[in-house]
């Protein structure tokens, strides 16, 4: 079966794809990193504030107080102070008014901020002092500025990094997809192989898709040695059961027994069929055959009625045996699950040459239908409620064999009813069954 592949751009597409792994990561990462670098420069920033202005109450105070002791000290006058409270803003001399001692930031003037400091007077009246806090300003803008810009260092490597983590991690999980692929695509090989890794959930991963593909091996080994010893094991005595039956005097009892022993000897054929097939040692002999003469040559040994229509006289590079077999399965298989007229169809398509069976039946039951299109034919899968209807084991040997000889079957329903199997003989090397309807 063939698996699904993105085209286009390839790997960049990939790259630019904004839900990857890499994209998610960095986002997350450069988002978590922007985040602590804003809080981390707002506290930095309101604590550097804080304590600028603290100093400043504590500067203005001091010259206010120490201006005001020297005065009452010595008499002097007081010159770095301001006593006419209309010189003052009006928030400080409202301040001072109340009674009480304070500060006072005032951000508004043109040539830089002042903190003031004000007190009530014994006698009356209102003294206040400021101090420049310019300088103090510029300190905190360029504290502001060295920390945007350890903030953008620390995103311009950390939002990096992550992404490289990021992409090391992608390389692991498509490693481990492409090879759970190739298992369900039926090489039970494949491994992932985690030893010497980090222990991460990633080689939990990699350590249970192993174990779960070893397992999955052995039971299909253990499957297909159970069909090959049975059909094998069955083999000799059916001989001898057909010998004996040809024996038996002619009369209706023995005309049903013989069909009876003639069903069994196909199944057991079928079985050991397919046990080749799935031991995997048969090869295609291949060689440029006219197919519409191949086909309607075994249509016309299986006995049952069918209409073909060859469009041309296409020729293709393959094994006719094989090719015998495919569409004598195929067309035993409509008579016996659909409903006629049957009508079997070759024509050029391109490089290719492609073999159309339908029947006029009910189609495939639409849980069938999806099990063809998800894993291909399974043996003893017939679809249909009753069990004397054949051993489902005709489309899996049509597939079998369409995989030696390189073909590939595709399934489906007929809009107007029946179903359709469609053998398409390629001019190059192609998936054995593509199921997409």
């Amino acid at each position: 079966m063939g698996t699904g592949r993105t085209g286009g751009w390839g790997p960049v597409a990939r790259w630019f794809a904004f839900r990857s792994l890499p994209w998610k990561l960095g986002s997350l990462v450069a988002a978590a990193a922007l985040a602590v670098a804003v809080a981390d420069g707002l506290l930095v920033h309101r604590l550097s504030h804080d304590r600028m202005l603290g100093e400043g109450r504590a500067r203005a105070m001091s010259s206010l107080t120490q201006e005001i002791s020297t005065h009452e000290r010595t008499g002097a006058e007081m010159r770095d102070v301001i006593i006419d409270p209309a010189e003052m803003p009006p928030e400080v001399a409202a301040i001072g008014r109340s009674g009480q001692e304070g500060v006072w930031y005032d951000e508004r003037v043109r040539n830089g901020p002042r903190m003031w400091a004000v007190r009530p007077l014994d006698g009356g009246g209102v003294v206040a002092a400021w101090v420049d806090m310019s300088a103090e300003r510029r300190s905190l803008r360029a504290l502001d500025r060295n920390l945007v810009g350890a903030g953008a260092l620390a995103l311009a490597v950390v939002v990096p990094a992550g992404i490289l983590v990021a992409l090391r991690l992608r390389r692991r999980v498509r490693g481990a997809a492409a090879t759970a692929r190739r298992i369900a695509d039926g090489d039970l090989d494949a491994r992932i192989g985690a030893t010497g890794r980090v222990h991460d959930e990633i080689t939990e991963m990699a350590a249970a898709v192993d174990t779960m593909a070893a397992a999955l091996q052995e039971r299909l080994r253990a499957e297909r040695s159970f069909t090959a010893d049975v059909a094998h094991e069955l083999r000799t005595p059916l001989m001898g059961l057909v010998t004996s039956a040809e024996l038996l005097p002619e009369g209706e009892a023995t005309g049903f027994v013989r069909d009876r022993v003639g069903v069994l000897r196909a199944l057991v054929e079928n079985l050991l069929e397919i046990s080749r097939l799935d031991a995997g040692v048969e090869r295609a002999d291949l060689a440029p055959v006219p197919v519409g003469e191949i086909v309607a040559e075994s249509v016309r040994r299986t006995g049952l009625v069918a209409r073909v229509e060859v469009d041309g006289a296409p020729v293709a590079e393959t094994d006719p045996r094989r090719l015998d077999r495919i569409v004598a399965n195929l067309v035993i298989n409509a008579h016996r699950h659909g409903s006629p007229p049957v009508e079997v169809r070759v024509a050029a398509d391109g490089g290719d040459v492609v073999v159309t069976v339908r029947d006029h039946g009910s189609g495939f039951p639409d849980e069938l239908l999806a099990e063809l299109r998800a894993d291909g034919p399974r043996r003893f899968r017939t679809g249909t409620p009753e069990r004397g209807r054949g051993h489902g084991l005709g489309l899996t040997i049509a597939a079998g064999q369409a995989a030696v000889i390189g073909a590939r079957l595709r399934f489906a329903n007929t809009p107007d009813g029946g179903a359709l199997v469609t053998l398409r003989l390629p001019a190059s090397d192609s998936p054995t069954i593509d199921a997409a309807g």
